[in-house]
């Protein structure tokens, strides 16, 4: 699946981690079209976002643990080979040999150097260790743990693009928005010279309609560098370089949810969140660990064996081996293992009170979701009226200005207006587009709505 979705995301991928733009003609490439699902799926990509690469590492180490409390329970072979020139004082060892002077020899005290060789193999597998088991186990719902973090992290990173994906387009309608003020300002400044050319207006009105058109310039430079800045805010999360250039396909604009409940949008969360699942699993591991530390009490039985040769060459080297079971019962540590299980049935309440209260913060989440799209929604229906009432204000002024029956005044007035009704219908569709993004992301379901 990764890799379909890097091959349809190679042209956006390779001009983003290009530094040289240039087309061959000396000219800027053409801009790539960038949609929000394209967006969020560069952000999701193994060498995307940064969180993302760092909740990989993160799982890849959770399985490396895995394995390692895996090995505890699998045999556990090992080869060795050893070639000693040693020397020995006897009596070092209680052995203190007197024959009578008769005999005519005696046995010295210092012994050697004599050569010893041994290859040998040696096994050990444990047959029965219940707390070996529950550490086993326990380090299995630590992976599924650190993979339900993961898609968390990625949960948040999609909701991060999108909401950043959001805020450039309102740079955008900013732009656009300012564009069309600019335009009415010129079209106005040239009807107030017209009509002073022909005796009808005045010099003030002329010098009227060149400072609003000085103004709304300002306003469109402004508007243009923070559409650069939101456009490096969601290239710098999508995780791709910050010189690309992409046209966003998106529009600012109003849909529809369907009507859900409180309750609805709660049990969907509840079943649905990743960052839920991974504290429940770690709440599962703590519990598992608690287990292992009681079962630690419990003997436990492993096998033993190994096989070689010995002598003090390899000519006269003879096989030896070893075999049997060991049974190892605990009785007393100095209290080290109730130590252990008193802090395990901490650590084990820990989690539990960490998932109870990741519920309720789920259930505030949800709530102040629902309140904020249902507010921002009733923002979105005042903006259009306001903006629908400014624009017929702006017509009118227009007209009777044109006709010479008002001042430079009325259309000056009108569209500061206008361009305050525009400014409040953006700000109103952004903010219902986030407040769907953050419903989304609370109920679970981010990334259904990036599609």
């Amino acid at each position: 699946m990764h890799r379909k979705m890097i091959l349809a995301l190679a042209p956006l991928l390779a001009l983003a981690q290009s530094p040289d733009r240039q087309s061959a003609g000396g000219g800027t490439a053409a801009a790539q079209r960038l949609g929000l699902k394209q967006a969020v799926e560069i952000a999701l990509a193994p060498k995307g976002n940064t969180r993302i690469q760092l909740a990989e590492e993160l799982v890849r180490q959770s399985r490396a643990r895995s394995a390692q409390a895996r090995a505890a329970l699998l045999p556990n072979l090992d080869g060795q080979f050893a070639d000693q020139s040693q020397t020995r004082n006897l009596e070092a060892f209680g052995l203190q040999i007197k024959l009578p002077p008769s005999l005519g020899f005696s046995i010295p005290t210092f012994v050697g150097p004599f050569t010893t060789i041994d290859a040998r193999v040696s096994a050990t597998q444990t047959v029965f260790d219940f707390s070996s088991i529950r550490r086993f186990q326990a380090s299995r719902a630590g992976v599924r743990a650190v993979e339900a973090d993961n898609s968390s992290a990625q949960d948040q990173v999609a909701a991060q693009v999108a909401t950043l994906y959001m805020a450039a387009l309102a740079a955008q309608a900013h732009v656009e928005a300012a564009q069309a003020d600019v335009d009415l300002s010129q079209a106005l400044a040239t009807l107030a010279l017209n009509r002073k050319n022909a005796g009808t207006g005045t010099g003030i009105e002329v010098t009227r309609a060149q400072v609003q058109l000085a103004n709304e310039r300002q306003r469109l430079v402004v508007a243009r560098n923070e559409r650069r800045q939101a456009q490096l805010q969601l290239l710098r999360a999508m995780g791709v370089n910050l010189g690309a250039d992409f046209e966003l396909t998106g529009k600012l604009e109003y849909a529809p949810l369907d009507a859900v409940t409180a309750k609805q949008a709660i049990d969907k969360a509840f079943a649905a969140r990743a960052d839920l699942k991974a504290q429940e699993t770690r709440e599962q591991n703590a519990r598992l660990s608690y287990s292992a530390t009681k079962f630690e009490r419990l003997p436990s039985l492993a096998s033993f064996a190994d096989y070689g040769s010995s002598g003090t060459g390899f000519n006269n080297a003879v096989p030896t081996r070893t075999y049997g079971i060991a049974l190892r019962v605990p009785l007393f540590d100095g209290g080290r293992r109730d130590a252990r299980r008193s802090e395990s049935a901490s650590q084990l309440r820990q989690e539990s009170i960490r998932t109870t209260d990741l519920r309720n913060q789920i259930e505030l989440e949800i709530r102040l979701a629902l309140d904020s799209l249902q507010s921002s929604e009733d923002q979105v229906k005042v903006a259009r009226e306001g903006l629908e009432q400014a624009e017929l204000e702006v017509a009118q002024a227009q007209r009777r200005y044109e006709a010479g029956v008002a001042s430079s005044l009325e259309p000056t007035d009108a569209q500061t207006r206008l361009a305050r009704a525009r400014d409040n219908q953006i700000s109103a569709l952004l903010a219902y587009n986030v407040a769907r993004i953050n419903l989304a992301q609370a109920m679970g379901a981010i990334r259904q709505i990036v599609q």
